[in-house]
């Protein structure tokens, strides 16, 4: 499934433990992020994955979903918590609405549950589309909409002015290394896709926004690159700064 013997054994749990809880629901595995875009750092990257389902899943298969998460983060696999992914029923996952967008999903930050999916989903499910690795299931382009180019820069607009402005207000989340690197990389591929109408990986566009965006940033971008745990750096403000930068939406 991937070049990464160990990230392969621990998606071979995870689709065991989904078709056992889901029975005759699962409709298929798929992979996206930086596995389907040939970017992934098995030192920083996560597993980001999508289950598909044959109709919502009732509440009562819920717990059995959580308990399936949980012993998969109590094994001794080096990636047990790095999973990242959602449940969606085929019906939904076609097209983004934003009436019908809550669905079970666990993150590295977050535990089991129903969550809210904001606009962001377009542009995975154009990821999806386009670029996902099947595990298991149909082809992918079977079960999503083409995404136009104007609805990926409106998504990316929305994401800009909804949780990235709220980030500004309050900074919270950004306080850690990891995150300010996760920020300066989401604002190139923002600003590369609202110049571009397309999507690319984080580090691509980084390699773009170095050349295309003014020279002041480079310092910062080189160094979301490159991040480490225990760098020892601290980019808060000029990340803020950055933030700041791609919601004025001035894309080369």
């Amino acid at each position: 499934m991937t070049p990464y013997p160990t990230v392969d054994a621990i998606l071979e749990v995870l689709l065991s433990g989904v078709k056992e809880v889901l029975g005759n629901r699962f409709t298929g595995l798929y992979l996206y992020g930086s596995l389907s875009s040939g970017d992934f750092d098995p030192e920083r990257s996560d597993i980001d994955f999508l289950v598909v389902t044959d109709g919502e899943l009732p509440d009562e298969m819920l717990p059995s979903l959580a308990a399936m998460h949980e012993r998969i983060a109590a094994s001794r696999s080096p990636w047990a918590r790095r999973l990242e992914g959602s449940y969606i029923p085929r019906e939904s996952l076609r097209r983004y609405d934003p009436q019908h967008a809550f669905h079970p999903s666990i993150g590295v930050d977050w535990s089991f549950g129903v969550n809210g999916h904001g606009s962001d989903w377009i542009i995975q499910r154009h990821i999806l589309r386009e670029q996902g690795v099947v595990v298991a299931g149909p082809p992918p382009q079977s079960l999503i909409d083409p995404v136009s180019q104007d609805d990926l820069r409106r998504a990316v607009q929305d994401t800009l002015h909804g949780w990235w402005a709220e980030q500004l207000r309050n900074p919270v989340h950004l306080q850690p290394r990891e995150y300010q690197a996760f920020a300066v990389l989401t604002m190139c591929r923002a600003l590369f896709t609202l110049a571009r109408g397309a999507i690319v990986s984080k580090p691509v566009a980084a390699r773009w926004a170095k050349q295309a965006l003014d020279p002041r940033w480079s310092g910062l971008i080189e160094r979301a690159l490159v991040w480490r745990e225990e760098d020892g750096i601290d980019d808060l403000q000029e990340t803020l700064e950055f933030i700041r930068y791609a919601l004025e939406g001035k894309a080369p």
